[in-house]
């Protein structure tokens, strides 16, 4: 009797090959839709600038170098929704060409810098100055290996890559993606890029190179996001040197 018991408790938790058919398929991530994603080299252009913000609390995002010993990530990103204020920026670490637990340089934050516009409040109706500057403690690149930045035009070819949520241990982007609309400063792409490329960099096709048209801040509920420009912003001419 005990082994009857056992049997038909197993076939109770059988589903039918029928029922399995009819069973949704798991949604995509936010942002990526039907896009393809491949890991980039983050040893070679132009994704040499990019690698890994990460603070003291154990928040993720991407984040890339505009300047030998300074970088750009997504002000969202170090916000702390308890304490209702901005992390310390001793808190921020950037690693550089980070690949599964290996980079080839670290630098702690010192000082950053994010537009008064910006309402950690209400980050998606202030998208477009959702960017932080990162002044770093020491320089972590040559000026001749930084990419130029620029501002973007709409049908630009585009790639995006970033540590993503599903793959945060490598750099992972699409590298056949375009500019959609750009409505001010902000740059609208389908890039596939889900929660994690916060802080990436959206690279435009200039001619022969790639340069650097914003860094992305949302991803849309289908794939593709939104990325903040900001090649006129005054804090950039300031800072980047």
């Amino acid at each position: 009797m005990r082994y009857k018991s056992i049997a038909l408790a197993v076939l109770a938790f059988v589903v039918p090959e029928t029922a399995l058919a009819a069973m949704p398929e798991k949604p995509s991530l936010v942002g990526v839709g039907s896009g393809t994603r491949h890991v980039v080299d983050v040893n070679r252009a132009p994704w040499r600038i990019l690698g890994r913000v990460q603070t003291e609390l154990g928040v993720k995002c991407s984040g890339f170098l505009v300047a030998p010993s300074v970088i750009m990530t997504a002000a969202h990103c170090l916000w702390r929704d308890e304490a209702a204020n901005f992390i310390q920026p001793s808190s921020v670490h950037f690693m550089l060409g980070y690949d599964t637990g290996a980079w080839r340089g670290t630098a702690r934050g010192v000082k950053f810098i994010i537009p008064s516009t910006y309402d950690p409040f209400h980050p998606l109706r202030t998208s477009q100055a959702d960017h932080a500057t990162v002044i770093l403690d020491q320089p972590l690149m040559k000026s001749q290996d930084l990419l130029p930045i620029v501002a973007a035009v709409s049908g630009q070819a585009a790639m995006l890559a970033g540590y993503q949520q599903d793959r945060m241990e490598l750099a992972t982007g699409d590298m056949d993606c375009h500019v959609i609309r750009v409505r001010g400063q902000l740059v609208d792409h389908d890039c596939a890029a889900t929660h994690g490329a916060s802080g990436a960099p959206l690279l435009v096709r200039e001619g022969a190179i790639w340069a650097i048209a914003g860094i992305d801040v949302t991803a849309h509920a289908g794939q593709g996001g939104t990325a903040a420009g900001f090649a006129n912003e005054l804090i950039v001419n300031k800072t980047v040197r």
